[in-house]
């Protein structure tokens, strides 16, 4: 039973974190793939503080002898989407040399045609226009992104004499003149440095601090069983020792045992990351596709670094869960081993140490948030939270249970208390892994129902028209409105553009005056009369993430371009969107930016009426040219995204709960044999067994929901800080919080399944033990 246990624990430890790190892997790998495929692995760049850099710039850095390749990059939209088109120096760009295997295909890029390169499933995009270069396609290209040369990139994208960025080629010259003194209106970012890469990092630190949780929470399993296998051989040790086998050989051959049962355990652990990994893999693709803009494959592949992280993990953690045990075995005199009650008085007198530990670790957490911005700091916080409470919980739970003994009313009942106080020592640690992992659960549900609240309120608010239309081109659209227009129908055109800022699009919206955007908009900040100013073409909205990335708040300057200026009148809630996004009125976009699809509409009508009016549109025009969706069907993909995204962290702190248990579990199964000098006395006395067993059982019940009570406000700490700190560092964006007492209820209830279900084996035990066993405790000196 002790090698089960402990095969176990270790297995899930390693399993979760294994599985946690096979996804972070693939997803990297995909990065770098994409990376590779468009050339820019480890290369910095030069991206205009706003609007492009132009060619004469360009010119003069060359001239200066910077080795420098131009690149242009822009929406591409065509009748069937959009795609990414890159146009690049062909003769110069890192890339090209991979893009075709013929020499000609290259040399075609440069001829006044050019030529097109881009993955075969982005062909059907493609599908519809005419008067189109050749079309190379190539595997070596990402899906949705079109390259050819700079000079008909900008043809295509009607962007003549601009450039998006310029990438840095590597061996420079030597003594070339500094970079800030020649273009001081570029910034030079490096190769990590671009806000969706700095998103999708940190979801996968998130992914990569719960795979941490849960495999400390799965050492405590380790360490319960060691210390098991340690209390069950003590007599052997002790002879052993006696018979002069040195400390020195019987540690080896511990750590012998340990090493090649963590092996094997190991082994079975990233069998079972495997498995969970390649379960939750589409989710967390769809997650990173859909939040963050990247793409990551869906297939999984075996990675040498993976199975070694896994392994040397296992092997970490079984010697970090063993090194109690072995102080313990070291500190045991040779003719004797420790028993539960000098435990007990070595438990007791560290409470005060591990306390004054715990609180230094709270305020550690503490002073690196005052002291330090960003992501990791937010991480440090909840470390030194979770973990500082965590080894509070000993001396926490010793004061409840002391104070639960004064209520006593009768020998028996005091008794249970302080038998509950002695075992506690034995406890502790599973005690540790139920808190962090109840603390888990309520601050991640609270932080993921809260999000969901707010995400449905803000659904109302922003998708405010009862039916969205979009056609395959302007004429279309014509014709459309006009025909609208006739039966009275209200019709809102959704229309924008995308301009460079900073080296990264920054998507520019511009709508009509029109009470719906006054009623409905979600903002969060705004100065008096702000869409009466958007109105007038004198101000902007822009979004929470644009909001804080830039430190812009109302009545501040947005600079777009220098020529392009406007004061900030709002900020508005923008969830699920990386990138920054603004809002002007529709007569300035035109007015600054030519050639705007006029494709996607909103229509404001009675929303009783509008299956009626899909008919109608569904009669009058061809569905394959005009597509029309209600709000109801935007609002349930979108809230099935939402959902989605989140199975990953729900699956998580559903397998961190179930270790938990398990914790609790050989903890109790390590105290059974320590426990019978306890309970003989007490069965000497009168109590039966089935008495005993029935206590066994309410000793964890109340253990546990004490823990629980002590984790709820762990757990809400912990949501605060994910919703005010970690989500406004990760992804620009601050989320109410609300609470969920029935949330707290339910874990309450599976808090009590868990303990009740570890507790049966030990309690199932005790009342079919036979008396003459109890009967030996008094024939032995133990």
């Amino acid at each position: 039973m002790q090698l089960l246990t402990l095969i176990t624990g270790l297995a899930l430890a390693t399993g979760l974190w294994s599985a946690v790190q096979a996804i972070n892997g693939e997803a990297r790998a995909s990065y770098e793939r994409a990376s590779t495929q468009l050339g820019s692995t480890g290369l910095d760049s030069l991206v205009p503080k706003n609007g492009s850099i132009s060619v004469a710039k360009y010119v003069l850095l060359r001239r200066a002898g910077w080795k420098l390749a131009p690149v242009l990059e822009g929406l591409w939209r065509l009748p069937n989407g959009s795609v990414t088109l890159i146009g690049i120096d062909p003769l110069n760009h890192p890339t090209i040399s991979a893009l075709s295997s013929t020499a000609s295909s290259q040399l075609d890029a440069l001829s006044p045609r050019g030529r097109l390169f881009l993955h075969p499933s982005t062909r059907r995009y493609l599908n519809g226009y005419s008067n189109l270069p050749p079309v190379t396609f190539t595997e070596n290209l990402p899906t949705g992104v079109v390259l050819t040369d700079i000079s008909i990139a900008e043809e295509l994208l009607e962007q003549y004499g601009q450039i998006s960025r310029l990438i840095i080629l590597r061996d420079q010259p030597i003594g070339l003149a500094p970079l800030a003194g020649l273009a001081p209106e570029l910034v030079r970012r490096t190769a990590s440095g671009a806000q969706a890469d700095r998103l999708a990092d940190s979801f996968h630190l998130n992914l990569s601090a719960f795979g941490l949780l849960s495999f400390a929470v799965g050492l405590f399993i380790v360490h319960g069983s060691v210390g098991l296998g340690i209390e069950q051989r003590r007599n052997l040790f002790r002879t052993l020792r006696a018979m002069g086998v040195s400390f020195r050989l019987l540690i080896g051959l511990l750590l012998g045992e340990l090493m090649i049962i963590a092996l094997i355990a190991g082994s079975l652990g990233l069998i079972l990351g495997y498995l969970v990994a390649g379960t939750l893999l589409p989710d967390v693709s769809a997650t990173l596709n859909g939040l963050y803009g990247e793409t990551v494959d869906g297939n999984f592949t075996l990675r040498k670094s993976w199975i070694a992280s896994g392994l040397g993990m296992a092997i970490f953690g079984t010697l970090v869960a063993s090194v109690q045990a072995f102080v313990n075995l070291f500190r045991m005199p040779l003719l004797s081993a420790p028993g539960l009650q000098a435990q007990k008085l070595i438990a007791r007198s560290s409470h005060r140490t591990m306390a004054i530990f715990g609180c230094g670790l709270v305020l550690a957490g503490c002073f690196t948030i005052l002291l330090f911005d960003g992501l990791m700091a937010g991480f440090a916080l909840l470390a030194g939270l979770m973990l500082g409470v965590a080894v509070l919980l000993p001396l926490l739970l010793s004061k409840l249970l002391a104070m639960g003994g004064r209520t006593a009313q009768s020998a028996l009942s005091e008794w249970v208390w302080a038998d509950m106080r002695a075992q506690l020592p034995g406890v502790s640690l599973a005690m540790m892994a139920l808190l962090l992992a109840l603390a888990t659960n309520i601050g991640v549900g609270t932080m993921v129902s809260s999000f969901r609240l707010t995400f449905l309120g803000w659904m109302d608010q922003r998708l405010s028209a009862e039916i969205y239309l979009t056609v395959n081109n302007d004429d279309q659209a014509e014709v459309l409105t006009d025909w609208l227009a006739d039966l009275g129908i209200t019709t809102l055109p959704i229309r924008w553009t995308e301009v460079p800022y900073e080296g990264s699009p920054l998507r520019v919206y511009g709508v009509i005056d029109h009470p719906t955007y006054r009623e409905n908009w979600p903002i969060l900040e705004s100065s008096s009369a702000a869409w009466d100013v958007v109105f007038k073409g004198e101000g902007a909205m822009i979004n929470e993430q644009l909001a804080r990335r830039l430190n812009l708040w109302p009545g501040d300057i947005l600079a777009l371009t220098e020529e392009w200026q406007t004061t900030v009148s709002g900020v508005y809630s923008d969830y699920g969107n990386p990138n920054g996004q603004i809002i002007i009125s529709l007569p300035d976009l035109l007015q600054r930016v030519d050639n705007i699809p006029n494709r996607q509409f909103g229509l404001r009508l009675p929303p009783d009426d509008a299956p009626e009016l899909i008919n109608k549109i569904q009669e009058a025009f061809d569905s394959s040219s005009v597509t029309v969706v209600n709000q109801a069907d935007i609002k349930a993909r979108s809230l099935a995204v939402f959902d989605r995204t989140f199975v990953v962290t729900s699956a998580l702190n559903l397998l961190t709960f179930g270790v938990a248990g398990f914790a609790i579990l050989t903890s109790l199964l390590t105290l059974w044999n320590m426990r019978l000098p306890q309970l003989a006395p007490i069965w000497a006395l009168g109590i039966s067994r089935r008495q005993l067993a029935w206590l066994e059982l309410l000793r964890s019940l109340t253990l546990a929901a004490l823990t629980t009570v002590l984790a709820l406000p762990l757990g809400l700490i912990l949501a605060w800080v994910l919703l005010s700190v970690i989500n406004v560092e990760a992804f620009g964006w601050r989320l109410p919080m609300y609470l969920f007492p029935m949330d707290w209820v339910r874990l309450l209830v599976l808090a009590l399944i868990s303990a009740a279900v570890a507790a049966a084996i030990p309690a199932f035990k005790l009342a079919r033990i036979k008396p003459a066993d109890l009967l030996k405790v008094f024939a032995h000196e133990r």
